[in-house]
C-alpha cells in the first residue's frame, strides 16, 4: 500500500483541538487519581510510616527497659555476691566459734580426767603404802618377837614398828 502525499501530512500534521483535548484529557485524569487514589496512597503511605516509627519507639523503649533490667541484674547480682560472700563469713566465725568451744570442752574433760587419774593413783598408792606398811609391820613383828623370844609390851612393839617403818621409808 502506498501512500499519497496528502495522505501522510494530514497524518503529520498538529492538530491543537486534539493536543487541548488530550491535554484537557490528562489534566481530568490527573483530577480523579488524585481525588480517588493519590490520597488514599498517601495516607497508606503515611499510616505506614507511623506504624515503623513506632515499632522503632517501642523497639527503643523495650532495649532501655533492657538495659535498666540488666543494670538491676549486675547490681542484684553483685548484692547477692556480697550477701553471699557475708553469709560464709559469718558460717566461718560460727563454726570457729564452735570449734573452739568443741576444744576447750574437751580440754576440760581431759583435765578433769587426768585430775581423777591423779587421785585414784593417788588414793590407790595410798592404799598399797598402807597394805605394804601392815604387811612390814607384821613381818618385822614376827622377826622382833623370833629374835628376842621374849614378850614386848605392847609400847616396845609400837616404838620399834614405827622406828622399823621409819628406816624403811627412807630407803
Amino acid at each position: 500500500m502506498v501512500l499519497a502525499a496528502g495522505d501522510v501530512t494530514a497524518f503529520l500534521s498538529v492538530n491543537t483541538t486534539t493536543i487541548i483535548a488530550t491535554l484537557l484529557n490528562t489534566l481530568i485524569l490527573f483530577l480523579v487519581l488524585k481525588h480517588f487514589l493519590f490520597d488514599k496512597v498517601n495516607k497508606v503511605i503515611e499510616d505506614r510510616q507511623n506504624e515503623v516509627a513506632e515499632t522503632y519507639k517501642q523497639a527503643d523503649e523495650a532495649k532501655e527497659n533492657a538495659m535498666k533490667l540488666e543494670a538491676e541484674y549486675d547490681s542484684r547480682l553483685s548484692g547477692a555476691k556480697e550477701e553471699s560472700a557475708q553469709i560464709i563469713q559469718t558460717a566461718t566465725k560460727k563454726a570457729q566459734q564452735r570449734s573452739d568451744e568443741i576444744i576447750g570442752e574437751a580440754r576440760a574433760e581431759a583435765k578433769g580426767l587426768v585430775e581423777n587419774a591423779s587421785r585414784e593413783i593417788e588414793r590407790e598408792k595410798k592404799i598399797t603404802v598402807n597394805q605394804i606398811k601392815d604387811e612390814i609391820t607384821d613381818i618385822a613383828f614376827s622377826a622382833a618377837a623370833a629374835v628376842v623370844e621374849k614378850d614386848m609390851t605392847s609400847d616396845d612393839n609400837e616404838r620399834l614398828i614405827e622406828k622399823f617403818i621409819d628406816n624403811v621409808g627412807e630407803m
